[in-house]
């Protein structure tokens, strides 16, 4: 008989260092309710590169304002007919380095008594009701409740209920030898380039008129080799930029789920998936960071209840709005330009982040969805519904 030898028992386990794993172990140390709680954070990283960069948008000051790279205050959105740069007040759009985050974020966790930090890999996750068993490659653990970020897209292509698409791109964060850039305004889409049946867009972020993030991102399901988007960077780099003369200081590269794949499937009473591996990801756009926040915060507020994991996940009327978005670039990837075209031309940016942050009012939900081309999402719900 094989028995396993488990080394320590904690009350949470968290499998993950990543924006979830981190926010929830720094909360359950700087909250004094968990303070009796012992708290277990593991990942195969150390967390000592800059890996990620994450961008959100956040009315006026945040928890984050001190580790930030840059903000702005206008954002400029181009399309085939309309293009527009925009004051955003009372929001501002916020960068924040990865490696900045993992930093602050584990030294708060290093001064915290009830929460460990080990750098192991994770091999096993097994749910024995009344308690869990956490293998890793050099150890065994036991916890009552475990949080596991672990995301793997083949549940999703597993299945065919809901579309599967992805939010991918790279990104060259360059220097030029002369100024290219209006460091006060990030380019938050341009659809100019060419679509080639997809939905293909720039994103810029200047950091001075010298320096700045050009990155091509497609919402599709299918990935591209590597050269072309590279190629796609350097000729907008060349024609809409007009610039020939700089240097590639660092690249970063992504791909982020955007589905509305029911997430909380392989969640438990005492297992549950947190970060893009619980859903937590916008479905229709792909931001994950402030909604990792508030996701955060509201299954702290959830732990406190003592109720079974498996409750925590609910659908709501959001939900749906990002499914019959995902429906219809699903089925024709090519109709992402004209939607996103008439968002911004008939709402203001600020109406559409407190859309994309679920914040809506009915009335106000209505007014976006007028704004969007009503013949496509009609014939969303029509196929759904039927």
């Amino acid at each position: 008989m094989f028995f396993i030898f488990v080394q320590k028992y904690y009350d949470y386990i968290i499998i993950g260092a990543g924006a979830s794993g981190l926010m929830l172990a720094n909360a359950f140390g700087s909250d004094p309710y968990f303070k009796g709680k012992t708290v277990l954070l593991l990942d195969k990283d150390a967390k000592k590169t800059n890996d990620r960069t994450w961008c959100f948008w956040e009315e006026n000051e945040g928890d984050f304002d001190s580790i930030i790279t840059k903000s702005w205050n206008q954002i400029q959105f181009y399309g085939q007919s309309y293009g527009a740069a925009q004051e955003i007040a009372p929001y501002k759009y916020k960068m924040l380095r990865g490696l900045d985050f993992y930093n602050s974020y584990l030294n708060n966790i290093q001064s915290y008594g009830n929460v460990t930090f080990l750098q192991d890999l994770v091999t096993a996750v097994e749910d024995h009701k009344n308690y869990v068993d956490v293998t890793t490659k050099s150890a065994a653990f036991r916890g009552t409740k475990v949080f596991n970020s672990i995301f793997d897209y083949t549940l999703l292509h597993q299945q065919t209920k809901y579309p599967v698409l992805q939010q991918h791109f790279i990104g060259w964060f360059i220097k030029s030898e002369q100024p290219i850039f209006n460091p006060d305004k990030a380019t938050f889409m341009d659809f100019s380039i060419p679509q080639k049946g997809n939905t293909r867009f720039m994103y810029v972020l200047p950091f001075s008129e010298t320096e700045g993030l050009v990155e091509y991102t497609l919402f599709s399901a299918d990935t591209l080799a590597e050269q072309e988007y590279e190629t796609a960077i350097k000729k907008y780099i060349k024609e809409n930029l007009k610039c020939s003369d700089y240097t590639i200081v660092e690249k970063e590269k992504g791909n982020i789920p955007m589905s509305c794949y029911n997430f909380s499937a392989k969640n438990g009473d005492n297992i549950l998936h947190i970060g893009i591996a619980g859903g937590w990801a916008k479905a229709s756009t792909g931001y994950t960071f402030m909604s990792t926040y508030r996701k955060t915060r509201e299954l702290v507020t959830f732990l406190k209840k003592n109720k079974p994991l498996s409750s925590f996940t609910h659908k709501d009327r959001y939900w749906y709005y990002d499914l019959l978005l995902l429906d219809i670039l699903h089925k024709d990837n090519s109709k992402g330009r004209h939607i996103f075209e008439s968002l911004f031309k008939g709402s203001s940016p600020q109406l559409i982040f407190k859309f994309l942050d679920e914040e809506t009012t009915i009335r106000e939900d209505l007014k976006i969805i007028s704004s969007c081309p009503k013949s496509y999402f009609i014939k969303a719900l029509f196929n759904r519904l039927f």
